[in-house]
């Protein structure tokens, strides 16, 4: 059995509940990347449903979390991959800085 890889979610959004959560330990962030954030989910769970997460992984890499309620027939799982390439390629510049804040903080002790 593979064990489970500690993540840390930086924020998400509900299409389920309509609503967004930024984790309080980023808090500090600069409040254009915090909007910034918050648009990119939002639009996400708009377009495609379900739930989305923005997550960090043990080594302070970002990643992409999207799923769905079972039976849920308007999430668009195909709309949702193609979202995600297209977030990678157009946030790339932030999401790179957003990594190296949060290796920083990991090196401090911070996180």
């Amino acid at each position: 059995m593979a064990s489970e890889t500690k993540t840390t979610v930086l924020c998400g959004a509900n299409s389920y509940e309509e609503k967004y959560y930024l984790n309080p330990k980023f808090s500090n962030l600069p409040k254009q990347i915090k909007d910034e954030l918050q648009i990119m989910c939002v639009m996400y769970v708009n377009d495609v449903g379900g739930i989305f997460l923005v997550e960090y992984d043990e080594d302070g890499s970002l990643h992409f979390r999207t799923e769905a309620i079972e039976n849920d027939t308007t999430y668009d799982e195909i709309g949702g991959v193609l979202k995600i390439k297209e977030l990678q390629r157009t946030k790339e510049e932030l999401l790179r800085s957003l990594e190296l804040y949060y290796k920083v903080l990991m090196a401090n002790g911070l996180e």
